[in-house]
């Protein structure tokens, strides 16, 4: 599957995006962070993400390396996507796959990343 056009965004609805992106190549992490979320990600350049709604609503967090910005709605708690930079490629945006408008995340066979001994 190529990429497809998709709107997703917090639980509260402060956080809005549009997002362009391939949710063939889906992963889930099982670091710190991502296996207590239970995140379901997908990576696309920054030039796919364009934020609708609710940068003032944002928080950031950074942890281990710091060069991934975990953004969320300071409403509803939400982390429906993130920012970083992958080498080589640029900016990019992890999607989490299940703030994602009408996708099943059970129809998603999301990949295995072993942040926890990383």
């Amino acid at each position: 599957m190529a990429k497809q056009d998709y709107q997703g965004g917090c639980q509260c609805g402060a956080v809005r995006y549009r997002v362009s992106v391939d949710l063939d190549r889906t992963f889930e992490c099982n670091c710190s962070r991502c296996g207590r979320l239970g995140s379901i990600f997908a990576f696309t350049g920054a030039d796919d993400f364009e934020l609708l709604s609710g940068e003032e609503a944002l928080g950031e967090y950074r942890f281990n390396t710091k060069t991934i910005a975990h953004l969320f709605c300071t409403i509803c708690g939400i982390e429906s996507f993130a920012r970083g930079e992958k080498p080589g490629s640029g900016p990019t945006v992890a999607i989490n796959a299940r703030c994602l408008d009408g996708v099943d995340p059970s129809a998603l066979q999301p990949s295995h990343v072993d942040g926890l001994s990383a």
